[in-house]
């Protein structure tokens, strides 16, 4: 147990807003048709994980550190660049979600629930030694809470057993393939496979200085529980991520089997997906669907957040205050909620630009992960790299399309 959370960390990125306006917009549009596509990009999510987080574990090093040791400087600074902006955006799409969700429960102004989702999301931060431990925890405890909401909605929903067609891969014309896009886009962040080879890293670090102290430091002594904790690394991955992919699909069948066919206008925004359920199934379902939107902006931004310390400090060998880094990354998201731009429009955006960050984290993971040179026996072996160029292939391939038809 005590090598297990750092996954979960980084699963609650798998259940931020975005996948909430993605899945909720899926199930009201086409029922339980694109089931299997959250399944799949559960699967492709799990495989990632796994390799930043045996990454981390088997080199000592992030994934950021690892490129600014191995790239030419002019490449370091290109892809801290859109590292930088991938958080950004990130936060901004975890800012945004927050915003909706007190301007549904309190009614506060969307830019005035903008900054207390910031301020708020600054008090969750870890700070050092076993304040990460405490950060692993509370997001674990948060993703469990999202589980639990839309467990419950399934479970009192009518219908649920004919969602299991969305399990058969089938699509109904090109905006279903759309829709597919956009949740494959939505599951597979960049930021969090930088911070979860981070996090395995420093757990590394922390176990061998324990043995240290206990004098089981021996060559022996080391390699037996490096195997054990990447044995725990594989259960941290699988645990967590079938958590957040138990979310994705509930939210999606919740939607599906409550609104799909009764309120088409419920896939326009989060706000109309809120009414539509506080109309269809009762006030008790609306307002658990928006303490959920809350729980996964405030989990989410402070994902975001301690994701940019990590790549500063991985690419640059530099840092700045929490504070700074704040108000930096909240100055896109009070602009755009200033703007009076549709806040679910905003969220769409988002998610595009994210997926320009995907094959430059995917890319540098794969290679990374299957140099012999530095990951010793613990390199991928040919299968598991086989899948992995497959899997990056093709969400990357999605991402163009989806990106050329928002274009067009």
């Amino acid at each position: 147990m005590a090598l297990l959370g750092p996954a979960f960390v980084a699963a609650v990125a798998y259940v931020d807003p975005g996948n909430f306006a993605a899945n909720v917009q899926a199930g009201v549009t086409f029922g339980p048709l694109l089931l299997w596509v959250v399944v799949a990009a559960n699967l492709v999510a799990m495989l990632v994980q796994y390799l930043s987080a045996k990454l981390g574990s088997a080199t000592g090093e992030s994934l950021p550190q690892l490129c600014r040791r191995h790239y030419p400087r002019p490449v370091v600074i290109g892809l801290w660049l859109q590292a930088e902006a991938v958080v950004i955006m990130t936060d901004l799409a975890e800012v945004i979600g927050g915003a909706i969700a007190l301007n549904i429960l309190f009614g506060l102004p969307l830019p005035v629930g903008g900054a207390v989702t910031a301020v708020v999301s600054l008090a969750l931060l870890p700070m050092r030694g076993r304040g990460r431990r405490r950060f692993e925890l509370l997001m674990t405890l948060s993703l469990t809470l999202l589980l639990g909401v839309f467990l419950s909605q399934v479970v009192a929903a009518d219908g649920v057993a004919r969602s299991v067609v969305g399990l058969v891969p089938h699509l109904r014309g090109g905006d279903s393939l759309v829709m597919a896009g956009s949740i494959v886009g939505a599951t597979v962040m960049p930021h969090v496979v930088y911070l979860h080879s981070a996090l395995t890293s420093e757990q590394r670090h922390a176990l061998a200085a324990v043995e240290d102290r206990e004098g089981q430091g021996t060559e022996t002594g080391v390699e037996a529980s490096h195997r054990r904790m990447l044995r725990h690394v594989r259960a941290d991955v699988l645990i967590a991520l079938a958590v957040a992919g138990a979310v994705n699909a509930a939210l999606l069948i919740t939607a599906a089997t409550s609104l799909y066919g009764k309120a088409p206008a419920a896939g326009d925004s989060l706000n109309a997906a809120y009414e539509a359920y506080g109309r269809l199934v009762g006030p008790a379902a609306a307002a658990a669907f928006a303490v959920a939107l809350l729980v996964s902006g405030l989990a989410g931004t402070s994902v975001g957040a301690y994701t940019g310390q990590i790549v500063m400090g991985g690419f640059l060998r530099r840092g700045v205050p929490v504070l700074l880094r704040r108000v930096v990354t909240l100055v896109p998201a009070l602009a755009v909620l200033l703007s009076g731009m549709s806040p679910t429009e905003a969220l769409v955006l988002s998610q595009v630009v994210l997926s320009f960050g995907i094959p430059f984290v995917l890319l540098p993971l794969i290679l990374f992960t299957r140099d012999k040179a530095l990951m010793g026996r613990w390199a991928n072996r040919p299968t598991t790299t086989a899948c992995a160029v497959l899997a990056a292939g093709l969400v990357i391939v999605l991402n163009v399309w989806l990106l050329a038809q928002l274009v067009l």
